[in-house]
């Protein structure tokens, strides 16, 4: 009886695939010129070799090398930062926990600005690289300070967000001064317009970083769903039902800062996405996280495109910052999580 509840619970995830495709094609039809979704269809089936006629050069390129590789990569953004969202809150037991307020997203600007601005690495070390350190620099330091931290009658869930927001503010302090000592005005402009989140740049050699990791991190947090619901109730619960919690630790939190690392590298710190997606798929399909993990991956990636496709249409002529739409539904959502969490 229970797996063949299991089962019917599950039945939803067939629609994945089909959710997804119509999400990517929305992405890929709307945009700030007008193409009709006949020519999209025709470009579509032309580059995949369904049809042998020729589209319009210039629609094709459009259709093509922007809208569609913005949204496959958008995809794959959402789809890390809420699963990464998902993984921090049940390892840390904290609803509020995610990329951005634990400061892994500011530490991965701050180490991407410092090889793409300042040189660090000497040309040896790739953005990529540089924000991966910067996120695991900025999560040791946030897990020291919440050591440090106890004992002095906070709750341990009130202090690893204080430690999340000094860490926050110090590596966006960080970031703020390696862009005013190394960058010239052009530069400096481009970059406060990165670190908002911007995919104007994405193309297909893009996709050949973020598609891997959205995969590796999707197939990482499915093989610890076990481990991922006894954490739970605590890491001690965990510990008795066998599992390795220092191992579990290590490999969880370093696929989730190595997927925030991949997307800022690519997109800038796109906020709110790690929080907001993980609390509404909980609230559709249950904490179990065999359905949790592939409906919340499901969902931000969802979510990102449609966010995508917001910020070039809300403003004719101009394209907003993706993290600007996501903040716009982020921060009610999360006053909502902390008011109710206050309430229980």
């Amino acid at each position: 009886m229970r797996r063949g509840a299991a089962v019917r619970g599950a039945g939803w995830l067939w629609l994945a695939p089909a959710l997804l495709a119509a999400a990517l094609l929305f992405g890929t039809a709307v945009g700030e010129t007008r193409i009709p979704l006949s020519t999209v269809v025709a470009v579509l089936a032309s580059k995949t070799g369904l049809t042998a006629a020729v589209p319009d050069s210039v629609d094709a390129s459009v259709i093509w090398h922007y809208r569609l590789s913005r949204a496959t990569v958008a995809a794959c953004g959402g789809a890390s930062l809420a699963l990464s969202g998902l993984v921090l809150q049940a390892l840390l037991r904290n609803a509020l926990a995610e990329p951005y307020l634990l400061g892994i997203s500011a530490g991965a600007s701050t180490g991407a600005v410092a090889v793409a601005v300042a040189g660090f690495g000497a040309g040896v070390i790739s953005m990529s690289a540089g924000a991966f350190a910067g996120a695991l620099v900025a999560f040791g330091l946030v897990a020291i300070l919440a050591r440090a931290a106890r004992g002095t009658g906070v709750q341990t869930t009130g202090i690893i967000i204080l430690a999340g927001i000094a860490g926050s503010q110090m590596f966006n302090a960080t970031t703020a001064l390696i862009i005013a000592q190394s960058a010239s005005a052009e530069q400096a402009r481009g970059i406060m317009f990165w670190l908002l989140g911007n995919l104007s740049g994405v193309r297909w050699p893009d996709i050949r970083l973020a598609l891997p990791v959205a995969l590796l991190g999707l197939g990482v947090a499915l093989w610890h769903v076990r481990t991922l619901d006894a954490f739970t109730f605590g890491a001690d619960s965990a510990a008795a039902l066998g599992i390795d919690v220092r191992r579990a630790r290590v490999v969880l939190i370093g696929t989730a800062a190595l997927a925030t690392a991949v997307v800022v590298s690519i997109a800038g710190a796109i906020g709110f996405v790690g929080l907001v997606v993980p609390h509404a798929m909980r609230f559709l399909v249950g904490v179990r996280h065999a359905r949790l993990v592939p409906a919340t991956a499901l969902a931000g990636a969802v979510f990102l495109v449609l966010s995508d496709v917001v910020s070039r249409i809300v403003i004719p002529g101009q394209v907003l910052p993706i993290g600007v739409i996501t903040a716009l539904v982020g921060a009610p959502a999360f006053a909502v999580v902390m008011v109710r969490g206050r309430r229980r």
